[in-house]
């Protein structure tokens, strides 16, 4: 019986509540233990998620954006 079997059979002798318990634990340690994503890109840069969207947007979308195009905020 190899491990993850073995997590299995002790499972069956415990009551619902604890069983939950122990698939949430089994989750976080899943997601600390993961392997990290290679792309080291920010979610949140701009450049790329225009690049990723460019093909979805009319011919006349600019392609030129920086900072000088934005705005002010309001207050």
């Amino acid at each position: 019986m190899n491990l993850a079997e073995s997590i299995y059979q002790h499972s069956l002798k415990l009551p619902e509540t604890a069983v939950r318990e122990a698939l949430d634990f089994i989750e976080f340690l899943e997601l600390r233990y993961a392997p990290k994503p290679t792309d080291t890109k920010q979610r949140n840069d701009t450049e790329a998620f225009l690049a990723a969207i460019a093909g979805g947007l009319s011919d006349d979308f600019p392609d030129d954006i920086n900072d000088d195009d934005l705005g002010i905020d309001a207050l």
